[in-house]
């Protein structure tokens, strides 16, 4: 192939976890490093009892939201269609691939019943032996096989594998990884309601759209010398194949919706960029070559190199994502964040007060979207509070430097002519020379006790400048007779 040609192949099977959304993000990254790449986006429901209404949406909003544009697939066409599975089933190619592999002795047609076939699992697996099914129907000629079909009887179709010799694959994370064939089982290609196997179909959709990268998890590691063995039956290429390593809860559990762990659109409603997301996303599991670590999309499409992708399973650590989601908010422009973080703002400010201020100080101290409003509930009800909070270790403060400080801060804060920053800053900063203190002996009390609040997203001066000088005098006013009583 002349161009490289990668895939996302998603189930419509409900939200979009965070291994399925890593396993987009690389094979994005591979289609783009190359100048004439394509990522194609195929959606694989041949398993219909799993589908969930609305599924299909969330792939193509997420994919949308992350900016991972498909140059094909199933919403915007493409030249190899169509990129359902399901429709794919009904203009019956899976089936004639089938038979051309049973032609090819890649495989035959199975009439045993499947009580059969379990019970054969069970006597092997009590021997500690891999199941391996024995299969008489695989010794039928196709003719004898193809008039009981004629006849009517039901059937599936199995893969036939060589008892004898090793088959092996390459793998870019793994490398060259051989095994006895005498340990692969013959799988169900085509099920008895004529639905293909995901192993089957993705192999098929796989060769007839030119996939030339692809990526999934560590989990088909064990599929992958069966997928040989059929390409090879064919006389077709094999792709590249990238098994990239699990996402992991903690040491010995993988992420799972079921138990409760985050996905992409839970992320996002707690507060996460999908920008930040995809970043963080991108280094499980694979490391950069260099020390950076913040990266754009953009910028991931050059420093992406499939060698670096580890072979141990990546422990998603929200602490972590937290960390990198912070500074995303903080490199915005203010612009840009006050138009982000305003409707957020405004579920907790309520007052006459200038909102994009509020944004500027919120931009330095909150790291995810969804902790803002918590943080800006002091403004419109200055809250009761405990005088406890004005004795800190670290400002060298109590109650009594606080209230010298409160009672100076009032003074000079109500010769302030002209309300604005700069000249509340003159003013209170005049003072910790002027009392012979430090500045956090002074500007630390004055946060408390005009937001009555042990921590607050900017300092006293960006505080006071925003609560306006009526308002700072009066909270001053209150705080200094608590601290007196």
């Amino acid at each position: 192939m002349s161009e490289i040609r990668s895939r996302f192949a998603p189930s419509p099977t409900g939200y979009m976890h965070i291994g399925n959304l890593r396993t987009a993000l690389y094979a994005w990254l591979i289609a783009r490093k190359d100048p004439n790449g394509k990522y194609i986006l195929r959606i694989e429901d041949t398993d219909q009892t799993r589908q969930v209404e609305g599924a299909e949406e969330i792939i193509y909003n997420t994919l949308k939201t992350c900016g991972l544009d498909h140059d094909e697939g199933p919403d915007i066409g493409g030249p190899v269609g169509p990129y359902v599975q399901s429709v794919r089933m009904h203009e019956g190619i899976y089936m004639e691939y089938a038979k051309k592999l049973i032609h090819l002795g890649g495989a035959h047609y199975c009439f045993c019943n499947e009580d059969d076939v379990e019970a054969q699992r069970e006597i092997q697996t009590a021997r500690g032996e891999a199941f391996k099914f024995d299969d008489p129907c695989k010794y039928l000629s196709i003719e004898e096989a193809e008039a009981r079909v004629a006849a009517g009887e039901s059937f599936v179709i199995r893969q036939t594998i060589p008892s004898e010799g090793t088959t092996y694959f390459d793998d870019e994370v793994f490398g060259r990884i051989t095994v006895e064939n005498s340990t692969l089982d013959e799988q169900v290609l085509i099920k008895s309601d004529g639905f293909p196997t995901y192993n089957f179909a993705n192999v098929i959709d796989d060769h007839l759209m030119g996939i030339t990268d692809v990526v999934r998890g560590m989990e088909y590691l064990s599929s992958a010398p069966k997928y040989n063995l059929i390409y090879q039956a064919y006389g077709w290429d094999i792709p590249r194949y990238i098994h990239c390593p699990p996402v992991m809860k903690d040491q010995t559990h993988k992420l799972s919706k079921r138990n409760g762990d985050a996905s992409f659109e839970d992320l996002v409603a707690k507060g996460y960029l999908p920008g930040a997301i995809l970043n963080y996303i991108a280094l499980l599991g694979w490391s950069p070559e260099t020390n950076q670590e913040i990266y754009t999309l953009e910028e991931l499409i050059p420093a992406f190199n499939v060698k670096h992708i580890g072979q141990s399973g990546a422990i998603f650590d929200i602490v972590k994502l937290t960390s990198i989601n912070g500074i995303w908010l903080r490199n915005m422009s203010l612009d840009d964040y006050y138009e982000l973080v305003k409707p957020y703002i405004e579920k907790a400010v309520h007052g006459n007060f200038d909102l994009k201020k509020i944004a500027a100080v919120v931009q330095q101290r909150a790291n995810t979207l969804s902790e803002i409003p918590e943080m800006l509930d002091f403004f419109d009800t200055f809250p009761a509070y405990s005088n406890e909070l004005f004795v800190n270790k670290k400002m060298k403060s109590n109650e009594e430097i606080s209230l010298e400080s409160l009672k100076a801060a009032r003074a000079a804060l109500e010769a302030v002519a002209e309300w604005n920053e700069t000249n509340v800053h003159d003013a209170l900063m005049a003072l910790p020379e002027k009392l012979q203190r430090k500045n956090g002996q002074v500007l630390f009390p004055v946060r408390v006790a005009i937001s009555g609040k042990q921590f607050t997203p900017g300092g006293a001066i960006e505080i006071a400048d925003i609560l306006g000088k009526e308002e700072t005098l009066r909270r001053l006013d209150l705080s200094i007779k608590q601290l007196e009583g």
